[in-house]
C-alpha cells in the first residue's frame, strides 16, 4: 500500500500540472517541415537552419523518430502529426491511442519540446474517407494524454482547408458546408471544452489562382490596393489573408463557437509553377512571404478580431521534389533542398560549422523561452508514472 505522503505529493503535483495552460505557439511565426523529398537536409542540419533563422515553432506531418531525436535539447517547439491513414486504428481502439502517445510523445519528453499533436490534416471537406474517424481519434489521443497527466502540456488540434466552407466572401457570409457540419460541430464542441484553437490552412495563392478575374494580385500579396469592404460588418480588408481568417471566424460564430481562436497552420506562395500557374514566381513568393513576416511582426489581429494576435505557420521549409500534383506543389519552400535560400526575405541559408551545429546550453535554452518549470514538471510526471 502506498503511503499517505506519496498520495499527498501526487495530488500536489497534479494541482501544479492543472495550473499550466496549454500554449502550443510562441510569438507569431512558425514553419511547416514537410519531408516529401529525397534530397533535403538531415533533421540535424534542419535544426541548425531553423535556429540560425530564429524560427522556434515547427510543425511536422508525422512522428518520425529521427526528427524527434534531432529536436531533443534544442528549445524548438514541435507539433507532431498523426497522419490520416492512422485515424481509423486510433479512433477504434483507445489502447492503440495510448500506445501511440507513449511511443511517440511521452518517450521523447521533456528533452524534445513537443507542444502539440495535429490529428490528421485537411480531413473534412474533401472526401469522406477519414471524416468518420476524426473525432474518435481526437478524443482517444486526448484521453491518453489526460491519463498520462500531459493534457495540460500538449495541445490537440486538427487543420482544416478552406474546403470546409460553403462561401468565404464577404467574410461575414462564411458558413460551414452542409456535408461538413455533422462532423464539424461535435469536433468544435470538444475543442471548446479542452481549449483548442481552430486551425486553418489558408492560401491567398490558391484563391487568386482560382479567381484571377475577381481578385487583385496586390490584394493577395499584401501590396497597396483599394482592398475590399464587407457590407455587413462595414470592415475594410487590405489583404486577402485577413479576409480568409475572418471568414473562418464568421463560420465559427455561425456554428456557435465565435470565441474560438483561429490559427493559420499553413500559408505560403509557390515560387515556380506550370504554364497555367503564371502567378507562381520567385518574385511573388518573395513578396508574399516578406510582407507576411512584416505583417506578423506588428503583433496585431484581423479586422474582425483586432485583439487576437495572429499566429501563422508558413509552408514550408523546403521545396519537396516528390510531392504529387502541379509543379507549384513542389515549390513552396523558403529554402532549397541544400538549405540555401529560395529567395531573400531576411533569412540566411544553411552554413555548416561546429559552432552552428552545437546544442544550446541550458542558459541559451532558457533565454530562448524554454521553461525550466515545464521541463521539471514533465520529468516529475514521467518519474511518477514509472513509480506509482
Amino acid at each position: 500500500m502506498k503511503s499517505f505522503g506519496v498520495h499527498l505529493f501526487f495530488l500536489l503535483f497534479l494541482a501544479a500540472i492543472a495550473s499550466v495552460t496549454v500554449q502550443a505557439f510562441t510569438g507569431t511565426y512558425g514553419i511547416n517541415y514537410g519531408r516529401i523529398a529525397n534530397n533535403i537536409l538531415s533533421p540535424d542540419d534542419v535544426v541548425t537552419l531553423l535556429r540560425a533563422a530564429k524560427i522556434k515553432n515547427v510543425r511536422i506531418y508525422d512522428f518520425d523518430h529521427s526528427v524527434l531525436k534531432a529536436f531533443s535539447g534544442t528549445g524548438l517547439e514541435l507539433v507532431v502529426g498523426l497522419p490520416n491513414e492512422n485515424l481509423r486504428d486510433v479512433s477504434a481502439n483507445a489502447d492503440h491511442a495510448m500506445n501511440w502517445v507513449k511511443e511517440n510523445v511521452l518517450a521523447y519528453l521533456p528533452d524534445t519540446h513537443i507542444r502539440g499533436i495535429a490529428i490528421g490534416n485537411e480531413v473534412l471537406g474533401s472526401n469522406d474517407e477519414f471524416s468518420g474517424f476524426l473525432l474518435g481519434a481526437v478524443k482517444n489521443v486526448y484521453n491518453a494524454l489526460d491519463k498520462l497527466k500531459l493534457s495540460h502540456l500538449v495541445q490537440i488540434t486538427t487543420a482544416h482547408s478552406q474546403a470546409v466552407f460553403a462561401a468565404s466572401f464577404p467574410p461575414s457570409s462564411c458558413v460551414f458546408k452542409d456535408n461538413v457540419v455533422q462532423y464539424m460541430k461535435p469536433l468544435l464542441e470538444f475543442f471548446s471544452q479542452i481549449g483548442s484553437p481552430f486551425c486553418l490552412n489558408a492560401y491567398p495563392f490558391l484563391a487568386y489562382m482560382s479567381n484571377k478575374d475577381q481578385i487583385d494580385i496586390n490584394y493577395a500579396l499584401f501590396l497597396p490596393t483599394k482592398g475590399a469592404d464587407d457590407p455587413k460588418t462595414k470592415l475594410h480588408y487590405d489583404n486577402l489573408l485577413d479576409a480568409q481568417i475572418d471568414a473562418a471566424y464568421a463560420a465559427l460564430e455561425d456554428a456557435g463557437y465565435g470565441k474560438m481562436e483561429v490559427i493559420v497552420t499553413e500559408t505560403g506562395w509557390a515560387s515556380h509553377g506550370d504554364e497555367n500557374e503564371a502567378a507562381a514566381t520567385a518574385n511573388n513568393a518573395r513578396t508574399y512571404n516578406y510582407n507576411l513576416r512584416k505583417r506578423l511582426a506588428k503583433m496585431k489581429g484581423t479586422p474582425l478580431r483586432p485583439k487576437s494576435v495572429l499566429k501563422v505557420y508558413v509552408f514550408a521549409i523546403f521545396n519537396e521534389n516528390l510531392k504529387p500534383g502541379p509543379t507549384s506543389e513542389r515549390n513552396f519552400g523558403l529554402f532549397k533542398p541544400d538549405g540555401s535560400i529560395s529567395y531573400d526575405i531576411g533569412f540566411h541559408g544553411f552554413k555548416s560549422s561546429s559552432a552552428d551545429s552545437s546544442l544550446l546550453s541550458l542558459k541559451e535554452i532558457r533565454a530562448s523561452g524554454w521553461s525550466g518549470s515545464y521541463s521539471i514538471i514533465l520529468t516529475m510526471a514521467i518519474a511518477l508514472l514509472l513509480v506509482l
